[in-house]
């Protein structure tokens, strides 16, 4: 806790925190606005990737079969276990939010670096998956091949789980970089009870890219796999 803060409750004054910005009458109001902002950002990517969903479930209801076939190529075992990884780093990026609140130094960096490792697993696996399609010519374009009666089809699907999954790593490739900086600012101190607004901030647009990847797998490595 600040001096100013212990300062003000001890005078029974509003808190007023080393980080509140000029432009803020109080921690609460800066708090909101922060909150505001961030899911304003997040509903331009939900009607983002909200377009991409719409385009793979239109091709996917009129080239069913040829979704299925190219679905069957990729590894399912890898995409559950990087699902199981993201569902790992919500519950530690949680955790790091909530140590934040408590003005748990220590745990607050353990947390946000073990969110970190688990987002670079996510990532290491991705190339390993991303590597196996150039291998076998799954990539949409001149070097495509495809034994299949629905080569061109395929090709669609690819270029929709190429695009989709790309810019989902990328968000990730982001997130990453944020907790970097948080966890740095973790380390020095940054935050306490009263300010963790960048880690709760932070924790928001890592659930919401998660969240992205709960969708991303059924719809890609589960079309018709009782077949």
């Amino acid at each position: 806790m600040s001096n100013a803060v212990a300062h003000a409750e001890a005078h029974g004054h509003a808190v007023h925190h080393d980080a509140l910005q000029h432009h803020f009458e109080t921690m609460q109001q800066q708090k909101e606005a922060s909150t505001l902002g961030m899911w304003v950002f997040l509903l331009t990517e939900v009607l983002f990737f909200g377009g991409l969903f719409f385009a793979y479930l239109l091709y996917r209801v009129w080239y069913f079969d040829a979704f299925a076939e190219a679905s069957r190529t990729l590894d399912i075992s890898l995409g559950a276990f990087n699902t199981a990884v993201l569902i790992g780093s919500s519950l530690t990026m949680a955790l790091a939010v909530r140590s934040a609140q408590t003005n748990q130094r220590s745990a607050t960096v353990r947390w946000l670096i073990s969110t970190i490792v688990l987002g670079c697993v996510f990532l290491g696996v991705k190339v390993v998956e991303y590597a196996d399609k150039f291998e076998h010519h799954h990539v949409p374009g001149p070097h495509f091949i495809s034994e299949s009666p629905w080569a061109a089809q395929e090709q669609l699907f690819f270029s929709l789980y190429f695009t989709m999954t790309g810019l989902h790593a990328l968000h990730m490739i982001v997130g990453v970089g944020i907790m970097s900086v948080i966890t740095w600012m973790a380390a020095k101190g940054k935050f306490d009870e009263h300010y963790y607004t960048p880690v709760e901030m932070a924790g928001l647009y890592w659930h919401f890219v998660d969240l992205v990847w709960i969708y991303l797998f059924p719809l890609l490595y589960l079309v018709e796999r009782h077949n």
